[in-house]
């Protein structure tokens, strides 16, 4: 790396990892950024699922985390979205890298975030906090979502509007994207919600699905519905514990990989 910490030597592949070179990073905040990384020709994903990522550690061996994967299943490039933890023993090196810096990606992708673990439906929802926004950037500029589902909600709660990321893009309902862009148009809604500061829309996932703010401008009931309602989950465990509750308390049944349900977590990121 360039920024003269201990992974300036060059990075060796390995039987359960390739060396893939940084292409751009854009810091959003203080404390919040992202970064493409070139992609193997053999690496392949389902939009939604996560890969093991990182570099290498003081003791000589790879320091990995598991991270979602942002960008679509098409895309030519890998994109990641992450926090910056001062102390934290990845992202606090993390955070320094620079485009051709190298990084350690896993060759194994996985998840249940995916369309392949849910039934069919008329309105998907994926609810996120923080960084947890990342699968669904990868989803909501997937051809195969809009395939299965007559509406895409993506609703994105952080505690300050510069943790907004990829708000421009999910403003303009995905209008550059070459795949997606004209079906986003008809189907795409992005429901942006702060907590600290004043925005056009504030509270909690809970508070804006309570008071029918979630639902305006939707087609369907203003309420969660299992009959046509398909929902994911993605962000602080407080949240996906609350909600994956609640949502069994509506007649919601999780969903998997080998059995299809009614909503979805990762589990991998819950414990």
């Amino acid at each position: 790396m360039s920024n003269g910490t201990a992974e300036a030597t060059t990075l060796e592949p390995t039987t359960a990892l390739s060396v893939e070179t940084v292409r751009s990073v854009h810091h959003w905040n203080e404390h919040l950024f992202s970064f493409k990384i070139t992609r193997p020709s053999t690496f392949r994903f389902r939009s939604g699922e996560f890969v093991m990522l990182g570099l290498m550690g003081d003791n000589g061996r790879p320091l990995l985390r598991a991270y979602s994967i942002a960008s679509p299943s098409w895309d030519e490039e890998i994109e990641f979205l992450s926090i910056k933890v001062q102390d934290g023993p990845l992202t606090s090196r993390l955070q320094n890298i620079q485009v051709g810096d190298q990084v350690f990606l896993g060759r194994k992708p996985t998840g249940t975030l995916v369309t392949d673990a849910l039934l069919p439906g008329k309105r998907l929802f994926m609810f996120s906090t923080g960084t947890g926004l990342a699968p669904f950037l990868s989803l909501a500029r997937d051809p195969d979502v809009y395939e299965c589902f007559d509406q895409v909600v993506v609703v994105h709660c952080v505690r300050r509007v510069s943790d907004l990321a990829f708000r421009e893009d999910l403003e303009s309902q995905l209008a550059n994207d070459p795949l997606v862009g004209d079906e986003a148009l008809v189907k795409f809604t992005y429901v942006p919600t702060v907590t600290r500061e004043e925005f056009h829309t504030t509270g909690r996932i809970g508070e804006i699905i309570e008071n029918g703010r979630l639902f305006e401008g939707l087609e369907g009931d203003a309420r969660l519905n299992p009959e046509t309602d398909r929902v994911m989950l993605c962000g602080s465990m407080a949240m996906i514990k609350d909600f994956s509750e609640q949502l069994e308390g509506l007649g919601f049944v999780e969903g998997a990989n080998n059995k299809p349900g009614d909503f979805v977590i990762e589990r991998a990121f819950v414990g």
